[in-house]
């Protein structure tokens, strides 16, 4: 039997932006999945919900693919794809296989010859850096700092310093409730001549891309609320 396809289906990465930045494509494609792969059940649910698209969201199939799964798991998993059938994969924000489990999936797809199908979406990573002025030709995405600061600090100065090397915009994400006191070590931590781009609540109401030095984020004295925050410098 031939194998189906997998598609991975972007999310929203603000609420209620649904109908904003979810493509005309996804929407065609979606009615044809009924077999889903999420990190949480519940918010593939909602989500799938919120779309208008399905008579019923109890018809679909939903299977937890999150940091736990092991490629073991995959098989069975992806078990309606051997069927001939079409299997979607949900981040729980954004891309699926950008810092985030679904890499995994499409890894195991690649290896048994199943035919990944990447759908548009936003991406709260590349959107920071299109609107972050910062060197777009050369980047790295570093996903998390370490938690504790004494090796946060220790990882910025490395990356600093590759990125005054390379001429490389560093980029990294925080959860919501940790984003002020990272930006606080990010101002006490790097030169005062290095660019630093904060992108907050990215396509939601409150949604704020600002870039400076250092040394001006310094006078500026900002606090950040609790919202998703990508982070960006470039060492100059």
């Amino acid at each position: 039997m031939k194998h189906g396809k997998i598609y991975l289906v972007p999310t929203i990465i603000a609420s209620n932006t649904q109908h904003a930045v979810i493509s005309p494509k996804v929407m065609e494609i979606l009615p044809g999945i009924r077999h889903f792969l999420a990190e949480e059940i519940r918010t593939a649910r909602r989500f799938l919900s919120s779309l208008k698209i399905y008579e019923s969201i109890d018809e679909l199939h939903f299977e937890v693919l999150n940091k736990d799964t092991d490629l073991a798991a995959m098989k069975k998993l992806l078990a309606p794809v051997f069927n001939g059938e079409l299997v979607g994969i949900l981040s729980e924000s954004g891309c699926p296989g950008i810092a985030d489990p679904g890499a995994l999936a499409v890894k195991f797809a690649h290896e048994q010859g199943i035919q990944v199908v990447p759908l548009v979406g936003p991406s709260s990573i590349l959107l920071a850096l299109m609107a972050s002025g910062l060197n777009g030709q050369c980047f790295a995405f570093q996903g998390y700092l370490p938690i504790k600061p004494a090796e946060s600090v220790k990882s910025i100065r490395v990356f600093e310093k590759e990125s005054g090397k390379k001429n490389q915009t560093q980029i990294f994400i925080e959860t919501p409730y940790r984003s002020d006191a990272i930006f606080q070590l990010l101002i006490r931590t790097l030169r005062e001549d290095t660019l630093l781009c904060i992108a907050l609540d990215i396509t939601g109401e409150g949604e704020e891309i600002v870039t400076h030095p250092v040394k001006q984020w310094k006078l500026i004295q900002k606090k950040l609320s609790k919202v998703p925050t990508v982070f960006l410098f470039l060492a100059t």
